[in-house]
This record gives structure tokens, C-alpha cells and sequence, in this order.
């Protein structure tokens, strides 16, 4: 993968508001890369996180799932910080989509 499409991730990325999740696929097709949800997760596990300015413990599966390894503290650390943000979630541990998910469709 080359740098522009780990930035144009990035850019994304950084638009997520406090609160709001998104999944791989869904930055996959808004970069227009459809087929590349993984390659999403390869940026945001080398994303210089929250000190570059990328929130990416607001991205997660498309089940809302967490990342068994996320970068930044393993899953637990990524639930504590979307729960510190009013991230709610479900019973099975997954993050609500329908109230969290982001962009919102109506």
C-alpha cells in the first residue's frame, strides 16, 4: 500500500466526531477503495493514533466488534476510550451502529 492511501485514510479518519464509530469497510468505500476494508485496518494498526491526531479506536468490524489487536492497549483500552466518549454498547459487548454509527443515515 503506498502513503496516499494510508492519508487519505487518515483524513478520514480524523473526521469521525467524539461519540461516533465507523467500521474498515465503510472508510474503505468513502476513500473509494470498496474492496480494501483490510488495508484500512493495516493504516490504523501503523496510524500514529491519537498523538498524530488519528482517533482510529473509532473504527471497528462491521459487526461492531472491537479489534482483538488494537494498537494502542489491546480491546479493553479501546472500549474504556469509546465508553469515555458516550460510545454506548450492546449486550454481546459489540458497539451499538445504529446509535453510534457514523455518518448517521436517516
Amino acid at each position: 500500500m503506498d502513503e496516499g492511501f494510508f492519508q487519505r485514510v487518515y483524513d478520514v479518519v480524523r473526521q469521525i466526531p467524539r461519540g461516533r464509530v465507523t467500521t474498515y469497510g465503510q472508510i474503505a468505500r468513502m476513500i473509494g477503495e470498496p474492496r480494501k476494508a483490510r488495508y484500512v485496518g493495516f493504516a490504523m494498526h501503523a496510524s500514529p493514533g491519537m498523538a498524530g491526531g488519528v482517533p482510529c479506536h473509532r473504527v471497528v468490524f462491521a459487526d461492531g466488534r472491537l479489534a482483538p489487536g488494537f494498537a494502542f492497549g489491546g480491546p479493553d483500552e479501546q472500549r474504556r476510550m469509546l465508553e469515555e466518549e458516550g460510545v454506548s454498547f450492546l449486550s454481546s459487548g459489540k458497539v451499538d451502529l445504529r446509535r453510534c454509527g457514523w455518518p448517521q443515515v436517516d
